[in-house]
This record gives structure tokens, sequence and C-alpha cells, in this order.
């Protein structure tokens, strides 16, 4: 039968995941201590290997793919050169992006020698021999064929895989970029006739005749273009186009830009900087289309060109009415790559958006979604309904990427939108197997952030995961682990589920040094879950790891380990290793205690409820509100009961001074029994909570609520008991330890969606209360919220039953 790797604390609700052992190391430990397969624990020293993994596999070949492409460029890189320090697009685009080193001064006396010196042989040799086999083989490696040949769900090309709404309308065309559009084909021998000329003719060469070469040349053969632009002709022609760039008009600035994305111009040559500033003094002198088509070709050449972008904003926020649909969706995917925006421009674009909103089709739908989530711009409840119920009238023939996207949006927004959830529950299982491990990981994510628990799909997701764990990256396990114990579910092939995954986890460790929220995000998802991998905890609470994650993370993960620490500290009662350090458990306490105390304070249903309960019991001393398990971020009004289940004044803050030094307190707190409660309430109101239905009607008493709550408190002070307070005056005999409750008036955020099944957290933090004695009492947001409108009285008794008979 299968076992979990590594070392656990804790008793998994399925049987055969086992306790291990915890007196493990991380490292230094055997294959057979921590290299484990999904299936058993394997005994092969060669899996000793896989802790030595440095890389995801597709990160190793995606590196790889380009190293000769590396070769080939450094000739012609090198000359004058150190590394240009500016914004560089995300790394999914550097298909087009040599390594590459910036050209000091393009227009140097050396530079012009060097030209001077290659003969017209050289410039023949250069295309026509060892050329083709070496482009050939860096065409075999590239990313691009590696898809075609293994046709792996795994291998997205984020890039062109974002772009596809640009194929569904016409009108992109006169806008974007397309590859499909480029000059006539150009042969090998035209393309050293060209080269000739720009050597034989360079001072001659007129600004339109440079811009025509350049159009020209990207025509060559693709196997040419590395070849091409190590050519020393190739860079005379670069330093003429920079010469020449004042005169140059705005039709030959796009089509030599156009002509840099084509042949893969590297985004780090100097060269570039000076066409963007060019750019930005055009901006005002371009129409709509040119402008868009200028960030178009920018965003496909890896470069973030933050000034021109300003600029171009600036323009929008005065011309942003007379933006097309097409002109519209463009933006916004051109926002969403660029990450950068003022967000009043995007309150604009919202409009346009409700505009046209009969117009856009599906793939726009996820193209809007994924343009204002990468810029972090939310849209409004209204806005995302709409999209909503565009993607659900018809998802079947919304693609998967789309899908995606849009999930993020909402999870971006936390905007409920029941049909469309409905829906996605319907189609998600059948897409999740054909869904790359990332997508998988979006969905899943986005049902956690949503609360959503939708047994289809999560059941999809488990299935799917084992026999492609190793595509996952360290990101991808992490927030699955999270989601899965977010809410609070086990799949039915949870052995199989979790062994693979947490074998992952094991190969990643190199990758947390560099991303180590991944890690806590991991060991916390596992813990809701009730999985705790005692040789990793230890290492995430070591110093040495504590002090990286406050170093190297951009995340502020002081909570996060905290709540780690304190869940070990409580669940695991045999661990010995690491524990955060007295400094910081108290450092985040205070933090995190001013957040709770602020947010319950601010609800006026938690002020009744503790107003009501001080008075039921008899005073602020036989109450207190404050975060028993400060580890789990949110607070409880603890109560005390003797053994006669009469409260216990053990606040002894809520006590002024004077009256601790000069009174023996008497017990004030009030045993009510039903009886009496019958004859207040002429035994209407407690059928009324022992029902489950929130919104029945609860049946007025006879008598006035002020006259019965007068009688109601006459019998409370009737019922005094001379009980001292504990540790003022001790009694004569060892009394019985007192019975701990722990009220929680819960709300709606702590449950999955349209249910009563709590969260993972708010459900490890009852087991562990109940580990540490207390006995959980809730005020439950669904039996309480409909109260308010009810009377005093009916409340009172709401609460003494929930406090009095809860621990019978």
């Amino acid at each position: 039968m299968p076992k979990i790797p590594g070392s656990f604390c804790g008793t998994s609700p399925h049987r055969a995941l086992i306790k291990h052992h915890i007196n493990k190391k991380l490292f230094g430990q055997t294959c057979e201590d921590c290299a484990l397969t999904a299936k058993k624990i394997s005994t092969d020293i060669r899996m000793a290997a896989t802790l030595k993994l440095l890389k995801p596999l597709k990160y190793q070949a995606f590196r790889d793919s380009f190293a000769y492409s590396a070769t080939q460029s450094v000739a012609y890189w090198n000359m004058g050169s150190n590394i240009r320090h500016r914004g560089q697009a995300p790394p999914e685009r550097s298909s087009s992006c040599h390594p590459a080193r910036k050209v000091k001064n393009v227009g140097s006396a050396t530079f012009s020698q060097r030209v001077f010196t290659i003969s017209s042989a050289f410039l023949g040799l250069e295309f026509s021999k060892a050329s083709t086999s070496k482009a050939r083989k860096l065409q075999l490696d590239s990313p691009r064929t590696m898809k075609i040949d293994e046709e792996d769900v795994e291998v997205f090309d984020s890039f062109e895989g974002t772009r596809v709404f640009l194929q569904l309308r016409p009108e992109y065309q006169l806008h974007s970029y397309n590859r499909s559009e480029t000059c006539q084909p150009l042969s090998v021998s035209e393309g050293e006739l060209i080269l000739h000329k720009v050597t034989v003719y360079q001072s001659n060469l007129q600004p339109q005749i440079i811009a025509d070469y350049f159009c020209k040349l990207s025509s060559l053969p693709t196997e040419q273009h590395p070849v091409l632009l190590t050519s020393t002709s190739f860079a005379l022609l670069c330093q003429l186009s920079v010469k020449n760039i004042q005169v140059f008009d705005i039709p030959d600035l796009i089509s030599i830009l156009k002509a840099f994305v084509s042949l893969g111009i590297p985004h780090s040559h100097s060269m570039l900087d000076v066409y963007e500033t060019r750019f930005c003094q055009q901006v005002w002198e371009m129409s709509l289309n040119q402008l868009l088509l200028v960030a178009d070709l920018w965003r496909c050449l890896g470069l973030r060109v933050p000034q021109f972008l300003k600029i171009f904003f600036s323009y929008l926020n005065l011309h942003w009415k007379d933006l097309s649909l097409s002109q519209l969706i463009h933006l916004i995917y051109i926002i969403g790559e660029s990450r950068q925006v003022p967000q009043d421009l995007m309150q604009k674009l919202e409009s346009l958006i409700l505009k046209y909103i009969d117009l856009i089709n599906l793939e726009e739908v996820g193209t809007i979604c994924l343009g204002f989530f990468k810029s972090s711009s939310s849209l409004s409840e209204f806005v995302m309904r709409k999209l909503g119920d565009l993607a659900c009238a018809d998802m079947e023939h919304l693609s998967s990427h789309a899908l995606v996207h849009i999930l993020k949006m909402f999870r971006f927004t936390h905007v409920d939108h029941v049909n469309f959830m409905k829906r996605f529950g319907e189609i998600a299982p059948q897409r999740i197997p054909s869904l790359g491990v990332q997508g998988v990981m979006h969905l899943t994510l986005a049902c956690s952030a949503l609360h959503f628990l939708d047994e289809g799909v999560m059941n999809a997701v488990a299935a799917s995961l084992p026999p492609r764990v190793v595509h996952c990256r360290s990101k991808d396990i992490a927030k699955i682990l999270w989601s899965f114990g977010t809410l609070n579910y086990k799949p039915p092939n949870t052995e199989e589920f979790y062994s693979s995954l947490i074998n992952e986890i094991h190969r990643k460790m190199p990758e947390f040094n560099q991303y180590p929220e991944h890690l806590l995000t991991c060991l916390l998802g596992l813990a809701f879950s009730e999985y705790f991998l005692i040789e990793l905890i230890d290492f995430a609470l070591s110093p040495g790891f504590v002090k990286l994650a406050q170093e190297r993370s951009k995340f502020e993960l002081t909570k996060e380990l905290y709540t780690l620490d304190g869940t070990v500290g409580v669940e695991c009662p045999d661990y010995r290793g690491s524990r955060l350090s007295s400094y910081l458990q108290q450092e985040a306490s205070a933090k995190l205690w001013n957040l709770a105390r602020k947010d319950m304070n601010s609800k006026p249903e938690f002020l009744e409820a503790l107003s009501l309960l001080e008075t039921m019991l008899g005073g602020p001393q036989y109450i207190k509100h404050h975060m028993i398990l400060p580890h789990t971020r949110s607070s409880d009004l603890e109560v005390q009961l003797d053994i006669n289940m009469k409260p216990l004044p053990f606040n002894k803050e809520a006590i002024p001074a004077d009256d601790v030094a000069k009174l023996r307190l008497k017990h004030v707190g009030v045993s009510l029994t039903d009886n009496l409660m019958n004859q207040l309430l002429k035994g209407k109101v407690r059928g009324h909570f022992q029902g489950n239905n929130e919104s029945e009607t609860l049946q007025q008493p006879v008598k006035s609520e002020k006259e019965s709550l007068g009688n109601f408190l006459s019998n409370m002070a009737g019922r005094l008991g001379a009980v001292e307070m504990a540790g003022l005056h001790p009694s004569a005999h060892v009394q019985a330890p007192p019975v701990k409750l722990a009220i929680q008036l819960t709300n709606r955020n702590q449950y999955c969606y349209g249910s009563r099944d709590l969260l993972g957290l708010h459900n490890m933090k009852r087991r562990q209360l109940v580990r540490l004695g207390y006995h959980v009492v809730e005020l439950s947001y669904w039996e309480w919220l409909p109260l308010l409108k009810r009377t005093r009285l009916e409340k009172l008794a709401f609460l003494h039953e929930k406090v009095f008979t809860s621990v019978l």
C-alpha cells in the first residue's frame, strides 16, 4: 500500500496514511527517506538524484534550446559592449531574444574600420556554408519544434496563446503585428547583394532605402536570421538607421520596427533605446491604429517600454472615446502585458466595455479579464456579472485558456457568479485532462479563492495530476495543496494524490531557496489537511530559512511562519525541531491581534453579542475577547464555567484595580434553568432555537419585553452564588478544572460557498481548540444575524442555550 514520503506528525483521516517517525533529517537523508514515488517508497538509489534537480525539466529544456543562439550572436554583440539596463518583457517571449550585449558606440571609428576590412568573399561565405546546418540545429531544439514533436499539453506558448483573439476579427490586422504578413521572400543571394550595397554605398543611402533594406532582409529564410545578426554589414545598416532616425517618417519607423521583430533583434540591443525615444517623440503625431501597432511590436520584441506607454496612455486619456471595439480589446491586452496603467484610464475603458458588451465574443471576454487581472485593475461587480453571463451562455465553445483567464478575474474581484460557477462545474472535469498543469493550478486556485467546492472539479484535478506531477513548478504544487487544504476536501484518490505531490516537494527543494513563500504555502496547505512533514517543517522554521524568507521573498511571510509554528506546537506535541524565535512570535501575535480586534470591533453583530453575553453572565470579568490561538488569525470570546456550570470571573483585566484590592468579588453569574426560561417565554422561544430553519419566525412573548426583562434580571440576582474569584481567594480544597468555552461568531467567509462546511484554516482552528480542551460554541451567522431584528430577551435566551447546553 502506498505511503506518504517524509515524516509525519498527526493521523490522517485515511487509515492508510500512517504516522511516520519524526527523527529524520532533511539534508543527508537516504533515498529511502525522501525520494519516494507516487506509488511506493522507493529503495532505488537512483532516486536520490531527484533531490539534485536544480530546475524543472521544462525550464531546463527551454534554457538549453538557445545555447547555440548565444554562441552565434556573441561575435557581433561583443563589439564595444556592456549590459543594457532596461525593462524586459516576461520570459515566455525570450524565443526572439538572444543572450546579447549592448553596442556601446555604433558609430565608433573602430567599428567603421572593422566594416571595411570585411571582404565580399566573407559576405558570401557567411550565408552559404555551415550556417544552414547550424541554423537547422537551432530550429530542432526550439520550444516551438518540441511542441510539434511531443504534442504535449504541458508545452503551451503563453505568448501566442494569449493572442488568439487577434485572429477573430479582420479589424485587428489594422493595428497588430501579423507574422505571416512580411515582404516578398528574399533569396540568400539577394540578401548578399543588399549587404554588399550597404557596405559600398553606406554614405549615400537614403532613409527610405534603409527602411526598405530592413524590410527585405527580414524576409530572408528563417534559418538565415542568426547568421544575418552576426554580420558586420547588418551592424553597419543598424548604425545608419540610428544616424538617420530623425528623418524617418512614421511609416518607415514602423516598418523598421516590424523588421526588428521578424529578425528577432535582442531586446538588450542599445539601438532599441534610440528607437523608443524616437517613438516617444512621435506619439502625438500618430493615429490610434499606429500607436497600438507600435505598442504591439514592442511587446513582440519582448521589451518593456514604460516611457512610450506613459505618453501613449496620456494620449488615450484624451482620445479614449474614439476607441473602436477591436482597438479597445487590443489595448486591454497590451495593458495587461505591460503591467502598467493609470487607474483612471481603466475606469474609462470599463465604461467602453459596457458600450460594446453585446458585440464582444467569448475569446475577447477572456482577453479583457486577463488584461485587467495582469494590470491589477479591478472591474465592477456589474461588469463582471455581464461578462460572466456572456461566458456561461456558450461556455462549451469557450477555449480552456479563456476560461482560465475569466476565472482569474473572478478570483481577483471575488464576485460570486453562481450560474457561471455551475456551468464551470459541468464542463471543467472534461477539460482538465487536456489542460496543462499551470492551467489546472489556476482553475483550482480560483475555486479556492471563491470558496467554491465542486467535488467533480476537485476529483478531476486530483486524478489528472499524479501522472504528470513532474511538470509542476513549485508554485503549482503550493497553490494546489493550498486549494485542497483551504476547501477542506480530500478526493477519492487521496493517497496517490498527496503522495505524488509530497514527493515532488522534495524534488523541488532547490526552487524553494528562490521562492521560499511556496514552501510555506505547501506546508500550510498540508497542515489544513492534517499532514505534517516534520523534517520540512524543521527546515522551514530554521533560522537560516526564516532569514531567507524575510530577505528574498517579495511577500511578508511572518504571519505564515507564525501560523506554521503555532500549528506544529499544538498538533505535534512530540516535535523537537526548530521553532520560531520568541521575538518573531510576539511581533506576529501583536500584528494579528490588532487586525482581529479592529475587524471584530467594527461589526455591530459582534458588539451586540459581546454586550449581551456580559449582561447574561454578570459582567465583563466573566468573558474575555482575545485570540486563544493567535496563529489562527481570528479571535474568540472565552468563557469559563465551574463544575456546577456557573460562570467564573477569570478575566482579571476587566476588573478595576481598586476593586481587586478591596473586595472579595462575589460570583454574579447565573445558572438559568429550563423551567425559568419556559416561565419567562411561555415555552415558545425554546422550540425555535432548536430548529434549523433560519427564516422561521419567532413567537412574541405574552408579556412586554420590558416587564419580562425585569423579571429575567430579577431571577438572575436571586440566584447569585458567593463563589470567590480564582487566584484572589483560593479555596480550601482542590477545585475541578474549569470548563473552557471558545465562543465563535462566524461569517459567510469562513465556509465553503452555499454550504455549512468550514474552510481549512477555520476547521484547523477548531481542531486545535478541542486538542487544548476547549468546547467550541458556534454563533453561526445563519442563526445570529436574523436574531438581530428580534427582541433583547429572545437574544438572551438564544445565547443562554448556546452557552449552557454546549457542554452537555
